[in-house]
């Protein structure tokens, strides 16, 4: 599905990761107070935006353009050690977001709601908005996201960009585990595969030995005089016997 108005967070179980957000020119003075809205083609531009991330919470930010539905629009990617220090940011003074460890398990949550001193630039408010989440672990639970469980690993909070623009917030909730898929799948069949690899290695070595104790017996056949294989090397088709 394509958005409107995205951001999007890829997160680690320490809490770094990093995050995409696209918007188009109007959007980003309305809602992150970027540019001058009599003057967005101007004042909305890639020096803006990478003055706006310029954060010590926020490390590589990087700004494209583009266009999506045929609107044009930037986006701005980069990378964070702490998803918790992004709060309060310039950059995002429209998202409060929390990742804490409680027991076993961790929990995301937050609140996404356009800030009451922002730009008043105007725009097309037909499409979609969306705060998305790539969790890096099982997801036990979540609170109400639009589309579900989507991939196994992504959670999505939508709403029409309408509603956004007026205020309306996005509340966003998740239970996940605190170790990352890949070693928890390790760790549930990695034992089985390693028991799997010995048994091969040791049917293996059997083979092998077999092999060397029929190579040394034939061997030693030879030597003690056996001669049939000899008489048939040494045949002479020439020598006119029958």
């Amino acid at each position: 599905m394509t958005y409107e108005f995205e951001q999007e967070f890829w997160l680690k179980t320490d809490g770094s990761g990093s995050f995409e957000v696209t918007a188009p020119p109007w959007i980003w003075n309305v809602v992150k107070n970027v540019g001058q809205a009599t003057n967005l083609d101007a004042t909305v531009n890639d020096q803006a935006l990478t003055a706006l991330f310029n954060d010590r919470a926020i490390l590589n930010p990087r700004v494209t353009r583009g266009s999506r539905n045929g609107r044009s629009n930037l986006t701005v990617t980069g990378d964070f050690s702490n998803v918790n220090a992004l709060v309060g940011t310039k950059a995002f003074p429209d998202l409060a977001i929390g990742l804490r460890t409680e027991g076993e398990r961790m929990r995301l949550f937050g609140v996404w709601r356009r800030p009451p001193f922002t730009g008043t630039a105007q725009g097309d408010e037909s499409g979609t908005m969306a705060i998305r989440f790539h969790i890096p672990s099982e997801v036990f639970a979540h609170r109400n996201a639009s589309l579900g469980l989507e991939r196994g690993n992504v959670l999505s909070w939508t709403q029409d960009l309408k509603s956004g623009v007026a205020g309306a917030p996005i509340d966003f909730g998740a239970t996940i585990g605190t170790t990352r898929v890949l070693s928890a799948l390790f760790g549930a069949w990695g034992l089985p595969v390693l028991l799997g690899i010995a048994v091969v290695a040791f049917l293996l070595f059997l083979f092998s030995r077999r092999g060397r104790k029929r190579r040394r017996s034939r061997g030693s056949d030879s030597q003690s005089g056996r001669t049939e294989d000899s008489d048939f090397l040494n045949y002479d088709p020439g020598s006119g016997t029958k």
